[in-house]
């Protein structure tokens, strides 16, 4: 028991190390001298420019920004709910707040996903951008994104099975 119990909590924190790589680092779209990502667009890693409402698409961007940061507060809410259930919850009973909560999570990093998936071209023109954008390709945060969203829907559905023991 205490085995599966160690491969939960380390799947979960991996779950909540991808949520924070693909939100923060820069590399949702990357190219020979560019990378962009959620917040920054730069040039060979030195120029940075904030994308901000002068950028075509800037409501969309905002929605992904959104609902990543909700998924990995949500998947740290998650997992600290699944320590106190560990400690609280009566012999038998199922951990279904911290199966929702990581749900939940899976869900946001789902449709930041899906959302960039959808509106990438259109995200990546404009005057802006000195050279063309488009010739790039999915960088490794956006990857994450989407095995983020494997990950957290694993353990949550994990959660939802797991019944408390001994």
């Amino acid at each position: 028991m205490l085995i599966l119990l160690a491969f939960i909590i380390l799947f979960h924190i991996t779950s909540a190390v991808f949520l924070f790589i693909a939100t923060i680092d820069n590399a949702w779209w990357v190219g020979e001298d560019f990378s962009t990502d959620l917040w920054l667009h730069c040039t060979n890693q030195t120029n940075c420019t904030t994308i901000d409402d002068r950028f075509p698409e800037f409501e969309s961007v905002q929605a992904m920004q959104a609902t990543m940061i909700l998924a990995t507060i949500f998947c740290c809410m998650a997992f600290f709910t699944f320590i106190l259930q560990l400690f609280r919850l009566k012999q038998g009973e199922r951990f279904v707040l911290t199966s929702g909560m990581q749900l939940t999570s899976c869900l946001f990093v789902m449709i930041a996903a899906a959302i960039y998936t959808d509106r990438h071209e259109t995200l990546h023109r404009g005057e802006f951008y000195e050279f063309d954008v488009g010739s790039g390709q999915f960088g490794y945060s956006f990857i994450l994104a989407w095995i983020a969203f494997a990950f957290t829907l694993v353990s949550g559905l994990m959660y939802l099975i797991l019944r408390k023991r001994k």
